[in-house]
């Protein structure tokens, strides 16, 4: 068939546009941008996210430094302008929590054109062995925390320390919304010695936490509680109430929610424990309390509701299988009812992911799923079904190679 000039003309000028925004036969415009932690090299690995089909390029210059060691946490400033990575760093030889670990470090950089990373400044939180960062709803304040609070009577010699030395700490920054810079926030309820601290102590051997409904909870391994705390003006932390304990007996590996759900995985007895944060922060048990995870899996590790705050995923790292080479990680799925917050398994699931999914994240148009897998340093990508829940393979192929090691990941859509 012959195309009129017109017609040859027409296919030669989209084919123009068509490359011009980096799109193909099979190929639609950039969604969103992904960053990923390698904790082998100390790298950030930055992609594309292909709106027709979720497959991920990579970002020009990628990977970039992590501007410390052994990153384990990121947070992305609402706009998508700045990008921040906690650095843990590693012990120094007098041992964790007497001294700032080498290399710990808040590392701050810039988004540019296409997803391209610029490092800018780097600062120091107060505590010791950082573990997770939070951002407050407006992402005006950071919240950064620590396992080791900085007690002085920590820091004399490595053992033995006091009992008050194994809890840990969160130090508050603001951040400013045109050049990402941060200011230490000092705690205007604590003093010692006529200063005020900067810094809030926390549970024991805290290791993740999360922000919602106006409050910040962290997840404490010490003694496997939750520490609940308000978001009060300037960024100021209000202990509310009592520790809620999880559970005596279990084995608390993360806690994450969205609106006023918080969830909580127990590896130990592979169970899910669900909560309504109200008044106060205080937590109120969900109808059915404990859920027990999906037949077959095993050590869940990590949970994310999607944005219609309809489903929850539950990350798991092995399975229960005791054939040799046959053990693999898993998502489960699981619909949240509306109306008293129960969760029903999701039919499918689970679902097969790379080997030790630690952390997962939803593109901004809310098509696809991306989780990246600690033991095989890969991101696996699914399509998701806002219907059912149900998630699938992507159509170009679901495994994505990133920078060994990974740790957890983060989105953007537009910068702003």
């Amino acid at each position: 068939m012959k195309l009129s000039l017109f017609g040859r003309l027409a296919m030669a000028v989209f084919a123009s546009l068509a490359l011009g925004l980096g799109m193909t036969a099979c190929e639609g415009g950039t969604i969103g941008y992904m960053w990923v932690l390698g904790q082998q090299y100390n790298q950030i690995a930055g992609f594309k996210i292909d709106d027709y089909s979720g497959n991920l390029t990579n970002v020009q210059g990628s990977p970039f430094s992590s501007n410390g060691t052994l990153p384990v946490s990121l947070v992305i400033k609402p706009g998508g302008r700045f990008v921040y990575v906690i650095n843990q760093g590693t012990c120094p030889t007098a041992g964790c929590g007497t001294a700032t670990n080498t290399g710990q470090t808040i590392a701050v950089f810039s988004v540019g054109g296409d997803g391209v990373l610029t490092f800018q400044q780097s600062y120091q939180s107060q505590g010791y062995d950082s573990q997770w960062a939070q951002f407050d709803s407006t992402g005006t304040y950071l919240y950064v925390l620590d396992k080791y609070a900085p007690e002085s009577s920590c820091n004399a010699s490595n053992a033995p320390k006091p009992a008050a030395c194994t809890y840990g700490a969160i130090t508050v920054y603001s951040s400013d919304s045109t050049t990402g810079r941060l200011t230490l926030v000092t705690n205007s309820q604590t003093q010692v010695g006529g200063v005020n601290t900067t810094y809030w102590t926390v549970g024991p051997s805290p290791f993740m936490m999360k922000t919602l409904a106006g409050c910040l909870l962290t997840a404490n391994s010490g003694n496997q509680s939750i520490s609940p705390y308000t978001i009060g003006s300037g960024g100021q932390l209000t202990f509310t109430t009592t520790q809620t304990f999880f559970t005596a007996t279990g084995n608390m590996t993360s806690i994450n929610g969205s609106g006023s759900l918080l969830y909580v995985t127990d590896a130990a007895n592979n169970i899910i424990d669900g909560y309504t944060v109200g008044s106060s922060c205080a937590l109120a048990t969900v109808n059915g309390g404990n859920t027990a995870n999906l037949t077959g899996t095993s050590n869940p590790t990590y949970t994310y509701i999607d944005s219609t705050n309809k489903y929850l995923y539950v990350l798991n790292q092995s399975s229960t299988s005791t054939t040799p080479g046959t053990s693999f990680s898993t998502i489960s799925a699981f619909t949240i009812n509306s109306t008293n917050q129960e969760l029903q398994p999701i039919s499918g699931a689970p679902y097969t992911v790379g080997s030790g999914p630690v952390c997962m994240a939803e593109d901004p148009t809310n098509q696809y799923f991306y989780i990246s897998n600690h033991n095989d340093g890969t991101l696996t990508g699914k399509f998701f079904n806002p219907s059912t829940g149900q998630l699938s393979q992507l159509s170009r192929g679901s495994t994505f190679n990133a920078v060994g090691e990974v740790s957890c990941l983060a989105i953007s859509g537009s910068v702003n």
